[in-house]
């Protein structure tokens, strides 16, 4: 009845994958938006929306990382909480 979840762990090679592919998506983000034949001002705007972007993408992974950790405690202290009444019950004691 007591199930250990597995606890799930990213290999070396999996986060170097997103760490790469994170430095080229913005490097040429950057390049793309430095090379545009455009004023000032609109590459300054689009730099900051990049920016903005990206600071929401990490903001929200967090925040969908951090309520599934919270549903996996939650979940965890209800089976214990099952578990010891399981354990101190007596089926033959007389009620």
């Amino acid at each position: 009845m007591s199930e250990t979840p597995v606890k799930q762990q990213n290999t070396a090679a999996y986060y170097g994958q997103a760490v790469a592919s994170f430095a080229i998506a913005i490097s040429a983000t950057a390049i793309g938006i430095t090379r545009l034949h455009a004023d000032a001002w609109v590459r300054a705007f689009l730099g900051i929306a990049v920016l903005y972007l990206v600071t929401s993408a990490f903001t929200l992974a967090k925040v969908v990382r951090d309520r599934q950790e919270a549903g996996q405690i939650v979940s965890r202290v209800d089976q214990a909480r099952l578990e010891k009444l399981l354990a101190e019950h007596d089926p033959f004691q007389k009620l």
